[in-house]
């Protein structure tokens, strides 16, 4: 990791650059679009910025789901591809829960390769007892209060952005 990297709260003069960042990380504008829709509905409940000699060069957002009550989804995250591979994305995530975690959050889920989650915490185990349309292999929760998911189940339901989507 960059030791003059910054990670902070997104500032709405820095839409833009993040959508910026997000497009050329995915390779198109779908999720930068969601990004957008997400703040626009109100369902961001964080959105943190990596910042490298005052240039955004990642982004990571959690919104609220629907349901189970009291969980985030993390999605998307992105780290500029010219900077890929240099711990951003890691920085994100882990600045990403510890602030959930601090606001009381019970869990959040993900969907993604778990090769790189599972180093986080994250587990497809602990998403057996709810429902998704996305592929099992790659969806995962991660609780950030001890048995908090234990014995929840029923859908997963995103924010009405995701929806959109689909």
């Amino acid at each position: 990791m960059d030791a003059d990297m910054i990670i902070r709260d997104e500032k709405q003069c820095d839409a833009s650059a993040i959508r910026q960042v997000v497009t050329d990380a995915f390779g198109q504008p779908e999720e930068a679009a969601l990004v957008d829709a997400l703040r626009n509905s109100g369902d961001v409940s964080i959105s943190l910025v990596a910042e490298i000699d005052a240039t955004i060069v990642g982004h990571i957002l959690f919104s609220q789901l629907q349901a189970p009550a009291g969980c985030l989804a993390l999605a998307p995250m992105a780290a500029a591809p010219n900077h890929q591979g240099e711990g951003i994305g890691t920085a994100l995530i882990r600045e990403g829960l510890a602030r959930a975690k601090k606001n009381g959050w019970k869990g959040v889920f993900v969907l993604g390769d778990p090769d790189y989650y599972t180093r986080f915490g994250f587990s497809v185990a602990m998403t057996e007892n709810f429902e998704t349309d996305y592929p099992r292999p790659y969806f995962m929760a991660l609780e950030l209060t001890p048995n908090a998911l234990a014995d929840d189940a029923g859908p997963v339901v995103y924010a009405a952005p995701f929806q959109a989507l689909e």
